[in-house]
């Protein structure tokens, strides 16, 4: 009998430009058994530039503040994490730990306004991991600060656009005794914000339990579905959540995948007020590979619910098919919306282009922005970017612009982000 089994679970997910059109589904396996500690980190050089919707440009560094008239938004951050795992401490009880730091650099002196993300202050540190973990038999458990996968959990995930991912305080269990089946467990009570990884906050005050299923018995169809169960989360009614979704790939020559993803935001009905009500979303998506291009299209719709359709922990991203580089707060409550993506093999990288038009609703989910700030409108955004691995591919490097076009606004916004990340 194996002294242990330690379960790791691949998040699904798509590049939100370009990405690759067939996603790798969460797989548990048992990994070669070995004692002592395997150490491992990487380190991070990452900048954006946005104009501000016309109330400033790119890389500019004034800001009110020095006495001038346009704002701008300049960020800029180096890290460098640190991790150490060790499967077998004693026992079958492993143990993992991750330190995060996030520095400056010097930068927000000369060249930019402020940081992308920091561990508290500027030049901090932070411990972002910190777990045991424990298997037997074809079940294992992982308690501690951890990252959590969209494909497992979609309402409370770790986002991987800045610098580091956030992280969830948790209890995790994972079974697979069922042939095709995979079952999970878990018990969230804090995430960290992905701007500051330092801020933790609960998600509710008694903590959110979710259960997921995921099934493969039937060939190229992989089925999930996951509730989330919320006590006294509106206040005085308990919220629950209901999540589906379904992909299958038709096995051909191009590689074709068909998604559709749908459920509810249940608990707003409850309270018995006008005009607040129950979220419901739906959403689909086709797409494929052709040599060295890749294409899709996907659809969402969310209606004029009380509570967004996104990332309880970080309140940012979501887990439609829609998602791109800068459409969330378009897309997540009462907004219809198509995303077309391609994709490009070349020079060594990949090239992506996406464009998104969104229809939105007047109870529109709206941030605290300059300009006009009425729910109801129509949005754009168009994002080009470029991927690709270098030095043994130990090194990723990454472009991006987006442009965003949102008649609620007074103007338009530009955006550039670069990011390099070196694994070691």
């Amino acid at each position: 009998m194996k002294k242990a089994l330690l379960l790791s679970v691949v998040a699904s997910t798509m590049i939100m430009a370009g990405g690759d059109i067939a996603p790798v589904e969460p797989v548990v396996e048992a990994p070669v058994e070995v004692s002592g500690w395997d150490f491992s980190g990487q380190a991070v050089l990452y900048y954006q530039t946005r104009d501000v919707w016309g109330n400033g440009s790119l890389f500019e560094q004034g800001n009110l503040a020095d006495g001038g008239n346009r704002v701008g938004n300049s960020i800029a951050n180096g890290g460098i994490q640190l991790s150490a795992v060790n499967k077998d401490l004693f026992y079958g009880i492993g143990a993992g730990v991750e330190l995060s730091g996030l520095g400056t650099l010097g930068l927000d002196e000369e060249i930019v306004n402020g940081v992308a993300q920091s561990a508290g202050d500027k030049n901090d540190a932070e411990i972002t991991q910190v777990y045991l973990t424990y298997g037997i038999g074809n079940t294992s458990l992982k308690v501690g600060r951890q990252q959590l996968p969209k494909a497992l959990s979609p309402f409370a995930f770790s986002e991987g656009w800045n610098v580091f991912k956030n992280t969830f305080e948790a209890a995790l269990l994972v079974n697979t005794d069922i042939s095709d089946t995979t079952l999970v467990y878990a018990y969230v009570t804090r995430s960290n914000s992905i701007f500051n990884l330092s801020n933790w906050s609960d998600i509710n005050e008694d903590g959110v339990h979710m259960v997921t299923a995921q099934n493969k018995s039937i060939e190229n169809l992989t089925l999930t579905g996951t509730w989330y169960y919320a006590p006294d989360m509106l206040v005085t009614e308990d919220a629950n959540v209901l999540w589906a979704d379904a992909k299958y790939g038709f096995g051909s020559e191009y590689g074709l995948v068909l998604g559709v993803q749908g459920g509810v935001v249940m608990g707003a009905d409850d309270l018995g007020i006008a005009g607040v009500n129950d979220t419901t979303a739906f959403g689909a998506k086709i797409g494929g590979n052709f040599g060295m291009f890749d294409a899709s299209v996907a659809y969402s719709s969310v209606d004029d619910g009380a509570v967004p359709i996104h990332n309880l922990g970080t309140g940012v991203k979501t887990p439609l098919y829609t998602q791109m580089i800068f459409n969330q707060n378009s897309i997540k409550l009462d907004s219809d919306t198509i995303v077309a993506r391609a994709g490009m093999k070349a020079l060594g990288g990949k090239f992506g282009l996406a464009y998104g038009y969104s229809d939105i609703g007047a109870g529109a989910y709206m941030p605290s922005v300059t300009g006009n700030v009425s729910g109801e409108g129509e949005y754009s955004e168009l994002d080009l970017t470029y991927k690709t691995k270098v030095f043994n591919d130990s090194t990723t490097l990454f472009a991006g612009y987006v442009y965003q076009d949102d008649d609620r606004m007074d103007d338009t916004q530009n955006m550039l982000r670069f990011w390099a990340k070196y694994n070691f």
